[in-house]
């Protein structure tokens, strides 16, 4: 297995990315060897920073393009495995059939789909994650412990019965910082945080040894959507969690 990062909150908390390079050498000075999405505008763009990972010795397991097709191409042409599920519809029935849909077409460059599952979006609960995998059973999955936690999901049951389906695992920490607050409020009732600050009842040391039982190879990015402090501080607590953890 392979340890990354999902940058989503390094970008929220500096606006943005603005300068892939110098993330990239802040990232594996603390120990991680690569960030998931390469984020391209254009095939030029896309080949242009792909080169800047390999000079790194940094690496990427997907590419978002400024549309699904090209997400699909260039993740295609990069040897990357796999794509997010990246479908509108807005009811369950819809959102199945356009997956497979989907799925269909990255086969066809031999790629995978990964649903991400995420509290807020039609996939949230372990029971609507169960029916997403038994309606849609060619798509993967990029499976978030933290959003399955929040939801009241069990992450290491999930492994026990799907690891074939894992695409990329998101390991995250839920803190419930207002419990009053419901689950439909989820942004208002907790907030996600570095590994082992959370209170989410996750046993990441069991995750990952259920990962590694489970001949689970891919890789594990570590995410968090919200900093409190520069990101790369969190992140380090999070890269010695696992370390310690035997990763």
């Amino acid at each position: 297995m392979r340890i990354g990062v999902a940058d989503y909150g390094m970008n929220v908390w500096d606006g943005g990315c603005f300068d892939i390079e110098e993330r990239l050498v802040r990232l594996k000075e603390i120990g991680f060897e690569g960030v998931e999405r390469l984020e391209a505008i254009s095939a030029d763009q896309a080949i242009g920073k792909a080169a800047v990972y390999r000079r790194l010795g940094m690496d990427f397991t997907t590419c978002r393009g400024p549309t699904p097709e090209t997400s699909i191409e260039w993740t295609a042409a990069l040897g990357k495995p796999y794509v997010w599920a990246g479908v509108n519809g807005k009811d369950f029935d819809t959102f199945c059939r356009q997956a497979n849909i989907q799925v269909k077409a990255c086969a066809r460059y031999g790629l995978r789909v990964g649903l991400h599952n995420h509290l807020g979006s039609l996939v949230e609960s372990q029971a609507q994650l169960e029916e997403f995998l038994a309606r849609c059973p060619e798509c993967g999955l990029v499976l978030d412990t933290g959003h399955l936690a929040a939801a009241g999901g069990d992450p290491i049951d999930i492994v026990r019965r799907y690891a074939s389906r894992l695409a990329a695992v998101h390991v995250k920490e839920w803190l419930v910082t207002k419990p009053s607050i419901g689950l439909d409020r989820w942004q208002e009732r907790g907030r996600f945080c570095e590994l082992g600050a959370g209170n989410s009842g996750q046993d990441h040391p069991e995750f990952l040894k259920e990962l590694v039982k489970s001949e689970y190879d891919g890789w594990i990015f570590v995410e968090h959507d919200t900093h409190l402090r520069e990101s790369l501080l969190d992140l380090a607590v999070s890269r010695q969690y696992l370390h310690e953890a035997g990763m």
